[in-house]
């Protein structure tokens, strides 16, 4: 690599390019095969060292955008996955498995709808089953739906948002504690929403702003247990999430250039916080939002 390569690779405003999403849409819950234009998942970008070597993983939405980032990442890094997804998402769940296996790890598939609570226990159950334990739990998968008016926003999509953005985290984790000894983590997925909420997204947003409290108030009740609870605010991220209704389609194609770096974040970029929090380099971190967001202030 020349000097100007390395110069190009390390400055953050040029390393992924900025992007320019045409106006789209896919039904909820949307896939990453058919995003315009695709994301960077770090299936080709991203490099393990082994920090997670025979670690034993949930990660709950893994199937595309910052779950499967995670996903191929925590693989790479030594980690065996169980990858939990809506049943839609399976073109897009064993692309990612696909990755997993070419790193020589194991990739346990467990398609389900984390608004059942059923479901969200049984996904833990046959992680730990499938893995032989369990002591890696990423909590990240999410909805979100644009709703511009408060008049517009319906009971169903109100309680929707609220069971599978945060009543899963709780059912998930109460459940995988049974698993979860000294020395495990769990990480979940916040957002930047929880603190800069833009109007049309306040149900997703007050989601997020409950993630964060509930991330600091088990980090302090599981530390005594070794068990350390840590929480990842992304900024602006591309991922289906925004095309499947999570955007307004006339604001795809500035989405992200609001930021200080002046472009969205790529769904690998998002990767080296939850490593870090899970890895034992974070051994005296809990109760900690790592915000990653191209640059936005948060508190």
């Amino acid at each position: 690599m020349t000097e100007h390569d390395q110069l190009t690779f390390c400055n953050p405003v040029i390393r992924f390019p900025e992007i320019t999403p045409p106006r789209q849409s896919q039904p909820e819950p949307g896939l990453d095969a058919e995003l315009i234009p695709g994301t960077d998942r770090g299936e080709h970008s991203y490099r393990g060292t082994g920090r997670l070597e025979g670690r034993r993983a949930l990660i709950t939405g893994a199937d595309s955008g910052i779950g499967a980032a995670v996903a191929i990442a925590f693989a790479r890094e030594g980690a065996d996955i169980a990858l939990n997804y809506l049943p839609e998402e399976n073109e897009d769940a064993e692309h990612v498995a696909g990755v997993i296996e070419s790193a020589g790890r194991r990739a346990v598939l467990l398609p389900a709808d984390l608004a059942d609570a059923d479901a969200c226990r049984r996904v833990v159950s046959e992680a730990a089953s499938e893995l032989g334990g369990l002591d890696a739990l990423v909590n990240n998968a999410g909805k979100q739906v644009s709703v511009p008016r408060l008049e517009d926003l319906s009971d169903e999509e109100w309680t929707t948002t609220f069971d599978v953005n945060i009543t899963a985290i709780f059912r998930i984790t109460q459940a995988a504690l049974e698993h979860l000894g000294p020395g495990s983590t769990i990480v979940n997925t916040t957002s930047v929403q929880a603190y800069e909420p833009s109007p049309h997204l306040v149900h997703y947003a007050s989601t997020k702003a409950a993630i964060n409290a509930f991330s600091k108030g088990m980090a302090q009740q599981l530390a005594p247990r070794g068990i350390r609870v840590n929480a990842v605010a992304p900024g602006p991220i591309w991922t289906p999430l925004q095309v499947s209704a999570g955007q307004p389609q006339d604001a795809l194609p500035e989405f992200g250039k609001s930021t200080p770096l002046g472009r969205a974040g790529q769904p690998t970029e998002l990767a080296p916080a939850f490593v870090f929090l899970t890895s034992p380099e974070s051994s005296y971190v809990l109760g900690e939002t790592l915000n990653v967001n191209g640059g936005m202030p948060t508190p």
